[in-house]
């Protein structure tokens, strides 16, 4: 009888062990924040400590141009959840200001952010996450990376304002009519 026990506890925890092993390599479900959701979800992982840990290694999202990518993000998730007209007037500091940024909720529990601080000037972006995540972080990348580059479809179009505070100037950064374009402007004072 105990033998029969201990083999039943071997296969439960066979069982256990394979299906966390086949969830470990499943794509995760990346859902963005909505631009009408960021209280609640600042609200939701206030006590988050940030990191890019687990976000470091290459891939091919971090060799295409920012413009570009700010193009696929729009073509797999819309618009972004947050632009720099959305900070304008609300204690704006210039040194602080990003292009965009897409806020995700990834399988309805960890937190993660995507940001262009350099505008269209650089490659890649910047990407954070729950620090106690860490290890789930490269396949998070790797599925945003396979969504960019090989679910997106046609590239979509988009507009925003950058301010680069290296040059002390605003720009108006968009792709249409399948040219990406950098203008430099005038400070907005209003946003359409």
């Amino acid at each position: 009888m105990n033998s029969i026990r201990r083999l039943s506890f071997l296969l439960v925890l066979l069982l256990a062990l394979s299906s966390t092993a086949i969830a470990q390599f499943e794509d995760p479900v990346i859902k963005k924040v909505e631009f009408a959701d960021r209280a609640q979800f600042e609200q939701r992982f206030s006590s988050i400590s940030w990191t890019g840990q687990g976000l470091y290694n290459p891939t091919t999202i971090d060799r295409i141009p920012t413009v570009e990518l700010r193009s696929r993000l729009q073509a797999v998730f819309g618009e972004p959840t947050q632009t720099i007209k959305d900070l304008i007037n609300n204690n704006f500091r210039p040194a602080k200001a990003v292009q965009f940024e897409y806020w995700f909720i990834i399988d309805d529990e960890i937190p993660m952010m995507i940001l262009d601080l350099d505008g269209p000037f650089e490659n890649g972006l910047v990407y954070v996450g729950a620090s106690r995540y860490i290890d789930l972080m490269p396949q998070v990348k790797r599925t945003l990376n396979r969504m960019l580059m090989n679910d997106y479809g046609e590239l979509a179009p988009f507009s925003d304002y950058f301010f680069s505070p290296e040059r002390d100037q605003w720009y108006l950064v968009e792709y249409k009519d399948g040219e990406f374009s950098h203008e430099t402007i005038d400070r907005p004072t209003t946003f359409n």
